[in-house]
């Protein structure tokens, strides 16, 4: 792949991970919310939001530095 497909390839997966933390991170919201209910799925909830900002970091990071890898 070439710099610049790789370049707009990371972008991408950037955006739509981006939209998938946001979601997480309000299903993490409601949840809190509605505690005690729901404390079973406390740590899968927060696990996967936990992921996906710190890939969401990472892809950000390896865009400064020009989209290498």
């Amino acid at each position: 792949m070439t710099t610049p497909d790789r370049l707009a390839d990371t972008q991408a997966r950037l955006r739509k991970l981006t939209g998938k933390a946001s979601r997480l991170k309000l299903d993490l919201h409601d949840l809190a919310e509605d505690l005690p209910t729901g404390w079973e799925t406390i740590l899968d909830v927060a696990t996967r939001t936990y992921e996906a900002y710190a890939e969401i970091d990472r892809l950000e990071r390896e865009l400064a530095q020009g989209g290498a890898a």
